[in-house]
């Protein structure tokens, strides 16, 4: 079936029942020559006028065996739908997990029962116990303070903690409180990294599991399998799990008493969904906890320029302060290395390499972040200028030394480097710029005469994508970290967030100006985050280091430009500073929160189609949309950063308002004229379409 985006199927469906069903039960229905999942929305006792009852199919099957999902889940989906611009279908069973999918009625009863069985005999095998194992960590007065706010006032909150303050702990007892206070309550609490999940399942479960059961806590995200997502979701609509944590999806789960939703690093890029409905997860876990009453915690150390914005004095947020690092531990010392001043061509300045020396021969251990994977960014040959430019996309293929391979990492092309210049047949063709394969070779030359304190030389690992695409690879990896068997550590931004590393005491940021004058508006504000981030990773032992000895925690920024105020603020890790000076700029050029965007995005086979379809749309808004005339502005159509993507050309066109309302009402007047227009002969060399609401970057 078409994408309901695509095609003028984005209302509900009739269908005829030989019952009444409640609005929520799920079903099996006729679709085209297929059978379908299905949401009763609405049931009524006649047809709509304009159906015919005698046209209408029949329901295959109800699946009763499951309660039906709430009212309040429902109303999530609709505001989804209608604020995003999607398919209320389409938003709907994208929800529900791919397993439950393709069950039919007989199969999830099976299902079922042996859940039940299961359930049983565990119970009686292993009793609840009264207390968890271990005692919780003693409070400190912030985090004391913080709970208190939180216990008194109805939020949302904006728990703004730098990082190693204890803004986990927080999330703990609040959870903790919530549960005790009411027998069947439920917590929800999202990050945005898979790779965070499994470090923060275990604490939650080494919390909650031995006082409310091994069910009380599951994962959902997209690297579980489907029937370990099933099995996660009925266990949260059944109500026996009590907290879910999970990734940007879990923000959908259906949890019937939900009286707390968290969600950690609540700054974070990838809690907004890029295919599909692009919703934000962090703004639809606040619609969602004033939805349903539930408490709403965002925390960052560094918050999203909106969030901050939101939680001024009189704003829709109260915000919760907690400068301090438990134990008193002080921050990294930043240090800026100005490279014009080093040796021309250097990739490590001279002083950072004997820094991380000391570091080896005192037995810590130091991170270095180069947010770039691969040995290099291209292969370049200097006779002729040819470049490894990907054949199907508008982007370079990045040099994979260690399999001897050019890598597409938009479209996934992969092929053999080539052993000479294909355009001039010149042998000597050379990589330009560097990755993380390239600086792990390059610091394992400069540390080569280095030894750790038994006499070994440094054990350097690198941690991206590439080296933990293998199952388990990232979780061995971070294993070798925790334990103290790795000295350095090389990595992109996987390594710079959440990971509580107890014995690194240096972080470097090798290489971050390419985001000071980006064209995107945010990037800065996602610099700055990333460097806190990683800063965040030093001295979270505390005063003494791995070995008993004072070991102060540095982080230091290699740059050409020192004096830049986004690193001045960095340096006093002053991020209210920072915050509002983007305010400043974002208020003078309208940019939100002062203003309001949309995307309107094409695809096709030519860069003329996909801006002919969109000049088309702005040109149709103009001439026969009244609610263009409501402070709405369309820009012209331009192509999108990467234009190409496995041999597809991609266009946009931006949409502005100062007010969020007149906006969402030209989009959804909008929206039935671009289908109209879409299915016009001039305009069928169009992939797809797509309203992108509040995108993440221009």
């Amino acid at each position: 079936m078409p994408s309901p985006a695509h095609t003028a199927i984005s209302g509900p469906l009739s269908y005829a029942c030989e019952r009444p069903l409640a609005p929520g039960t799920l079903v099996r229905v006729p679709l085209g020559r297929s059978e379908v999942l299905g949401v009763v929305w609405s049931c009524a006792a006649q047809p709509p006028a304009n159906v015919p009852a005698a046209s209408l199919r029949s329901i295959t099957a109800d699946l009763s065996g499951l309660a039906p999902l709430s009212a309040a889940w429902r109303q999530l989906v609709e505001f989804t739908a209608r604020y995003y611009q999607r398919g209320l279908g389409e938003v709907a069973v994208a929800a529900l997990p791919p397993a439950l999918r393709s069950l039919d009625a007989e199969q999830l009863q099976r299902r079922l029962r042996r859940r039940a069985a299961a359930a049983h005999d565990t119970t009686a095998a292993s009793p609840r116990r009264g207390t968890a194992d271990s005692e919780p960590p003693p409070l400190s007065a912030q985090q004391q303070a913080a709970l208190a706010q939180i216990d008194a006032e109805p939020g949302p909150f904006l728990l703004f903690g730098a990082t190693g303050s204890g803004k986990t702990e927080v999330y703990l007892r609040s959870a903790q409180a919530l549960l005790e206070r009411d027998a069947s309550a439920q917590a929800l609490v999202l990050v945005p990294e898979i790779n965070l999940t499994p470090q923060l399942e275990a604490r939650f479960s080494a919390r909650f599991a031995p006082r409310w059961g091994d069910d009380a806590v599951v994962s959902l995200h997209s690297a579980m399998t489907p029937a370990q997502r099933l099995r996660a979701w009925l266990l949260a609509h059944e109500g026996r799990a009590r907290i879910v944590l999970g990734t940007r999806l879990a923000v959908f789960a259906s949890l019937p008493r939900l009286g707390l939703i968290v969600v950690d690093e609540e700054h974070d890029p990838s809690y907004r969904q890029q295919e599909g409905a692009r919703y934000s997860a962090r703004d639809l876990a606040l619609y969602r906890g004033r939805l349903e009453q539930a408490k709403v915690i965002l925390g960052s150390a560094t918050p999203s320029i909106e969030s901050w914005y939101h939680s001024r004095p009189g704003g829709r947020y109260r915000r919760i302060d907690m400068p301090e690092r438990i134990g008193a531990a002080p921050q990294a010392q930043v240090r800026r290395i100005d490279m014009s001043h080093q040796p021309r061509g250097a990739v490590l300045s001279p002083p950072l390499v004997e820094a991380i020396a000391e570091r080896v021969r005192r037995g810590e251990q130091s991170l270095l972040l180069l947010n770039r994977r691969g040995y290099a960014p291209v292969l370049h040959c200097p006779d002729c200028g040819w470049k490894s430019d990907c054949p199907h996309c508008s982007a370079h293929q990045v040099f994979h030394k260690i399999d001897r391979t050019l890598r597409c990492h938009h479209c996934g092309f992969t092929q053999r480097v080539p052993r000479a210049c294909p355009s001039c047949g010149n042998l000597d063709i050379a990589a330009l710029g560097r990755g993380t394969e390239r600086l792990e070779e390059h610091l394992a030359e400069r540390l080569a005469d280095v030894r750790r304190p038994d006499g070994q030389p440094p054990r350097i690992l690198r941690i991206d994508a590439d080296s933990t695409r293998a199952q388990g690879a990232l979780e061995a990896a971070l294993d070798q970290v925790h334990a103290g068997q790795i000295d350095v550590l090389v990595g992109t931004q996987m390594v710079a967030k959440g990971h509580d590393f107890r014995r690194i005491t240096l972080v470097a940021a090798v290489n971050p100006d390419g985001a000071l004058f980006s064209s995107d508006f945010r990037a800065a504000e996602r610099l700055f985050a990333l460097l806190v981030q990683a800063a965040g990773r030093a001295g979270r032992a505390g005063e003494s280091g791995p070995l008993g000895q004072p070991a102060p925690s540095e982080m230091w920024v290699q740059t050409f430009h020192p004096a830049h105020p986004l690193f001045e603020a960095l340096r006093r890790y002053d991020y209210p500073a920072f915050a509002e000076s983007e305010l400043a700029e974002r208020q003078a050029a309208q940019l939100p929160p002062f203003g309001h965007q949309a995307l309107l995005r094409a695809e096709a086979r030519s860069q003329e189609a996909a801006q002919a379809f969109l000049t088309a749309a702005a040109a149709r808004a103009q001439a026969e949309i009244p609610e263009y005339a409501a402070g709405v502005t369309l820009y012209g159509a331009v192509p999108q950063t990467i234009a190409r993507v496995a041999r597809v050309e991609r266009a946009q066109l931006l949409v502005e308002s100062a007010s969020r309302r007149a906006l969402q009402a030209f989009l959804a007047a909008w929206r039935p004229w671009l289908l109209e227009l879409r299915a016009q002969p001039e305009h069928r060399a169009v992939i797809r379409w797509a309203i992108d609401v509040d995108p993440p970057s221009i």
